[in-house]
């Protein structure tokens, strides 16, 4: 009889023991899949594109201007071969890339500015590691050919002013098409592009380069002014652009923008100068600087701008969630591996163990 009650507890361990693989899995999977890729789903999809002003004043109808639909995100820092560790560059790598392509399949931008700093160690980089930086942007950033992608240069990209270098930024201009001081149009929008880098006013080579660029972009600017005809000598040979105030993106005052977005600082930061032009501070878009990441969405057209912030799934909850699950696991592993499963096991064990001695 005791040799039955022995088989029966057995087996019933066995069974119980031989379900734990498929417990374990029925919570890890799940857990693991909402972390690493659902979450980003739920928490960018509650982002919009902001109504302009003008929208919301005709109502249901339409501005009679072409929208671009922008986003901007700032201070990727992808971590290099020097101070980068290998687990800490897998799992930020693993967030931007992630939060990246599903807001690009969520909110279908026209274009995606990166406010610079998009490497880590970049001034100091050597050009092994360089193009291996190169490679995983690429790989993390990559995008569809309807939607441009338009990247301007960091101090960690080229180096503060005392570090930066001819080769460097050669280098950084090669491979992602950046001028210092370049002027694009999209949908009659100007947008200026500054390497706020060579803004020193030291007189260095670079920087007398960056400011004469400049110089000839301000010019073209006032030329495209409804008054143009009072500059008829001075703008006869400059090419006509649309009429609209800027977009500075990097800060610059002597252009006159309307609106100026910047990045460095890792936060989100508004500032009116003049009482009139807002500065807006682009936050991080790592995990490794912010524990809410976010990027800047603007609907934009050449006389006016409405812009939203969407952030991205907090550090924490993430954190929360895995040791949640963790918990959960233990608990399952105790529950299965216990080895007082019932009092017969108690006093067999017992048995055993006096007739052993």
């Amino acid at each position: 009889m005791a040799f039955l009650r022995f088989s029966i507890t057995d087996g019933l361990c066995r069974k119980r023991r031989g379900s734990l693989p498929l417990k374990l899995l029925c919570v890890s999977l799940p857990v693991f899949v909402f972390c690493e890729f659902l979450i980003y789903y739920i928490v960018i999809i509650q982002c919009h594109w902001p109504q302009l002003k003008s929208q919301g004043q005709r109502g249901s109808e339409q501005t009679s201007e072409p929208v671009l639909k922008a986003i901007f995100l700032s201070d990727t820092h992808l971590l290099g071969k020097i101070n980068g560790h290998w687990l800490d560059k897998l799992r930020r790598e693993w967030q931007m890339e992630r939060a990246f392509q599903t807001a690009l399949w969520l909110l279908q931008p026209e274009i995606v500015f990166i406010l610079g700093d998009i490497f880590d160690e970049g001034k100091w980089s050597s050009s092994q590691a360089w193009a291996d930086d190169v490679r995983r942007f690429r790989k993390m950033f990559r995008h569809p050919a309807h939607i441009e992608l338009i990247v301007i240069v960091g101090n960690h990209d080229i180096g503060f002013h005392y570090e930066m270098t001819t080769y460097k930024l050669g280098r950084f201009s090669e491979v992602f098409n950046f001028t210092s001081e370049k002027l694009l149009t999209r949908k009659a929008i100007n947008f200026v592009m500054v390497n706020s880098v060579a803004l020193e006013g030291d007189g260095c080579m670079i920087c007398r380069t960056a400011e004469a660029k400049l110089a000839e972009l301000s010019h073209k600017l006032n030329c495209s002014l409804k008054k143009r005809s009072q500059y008829k000598k001075r703008c006869s040979n400059m090419d006509k652009l649309p009429v609209s105030a800027p977009v500075l993106l990097q800060l610059l005052w002597w252009f006159h923008p309307r609106l100026i977005l910047s990045g460095h600082t890792h936060s989100a930061c508004e500032v009116l100068h003049n009482g009139e032009i807002p500065e807006i501070s682009v936050p991080s878009f790592s995990w490794r600087n912010r524990n809410n990441p976010s990027f800047i969405m603007g609907s934009i057209t050449s006389r006016d701008f409405s812009l939203y912030k969407c952030f991205l799934p907090c550090e924490n909850t993430v954190i929360i969630i895995y040791c949640t699950a963790g918990t959960v696991l233990v608990v399952l592993l105790l529950v299965h591996t216990w080895p007082l499963i019932s009092p017969f096991h108690f006093v067999q064990r017992l048995i055993t163990k006096r007739k052993a001695a």
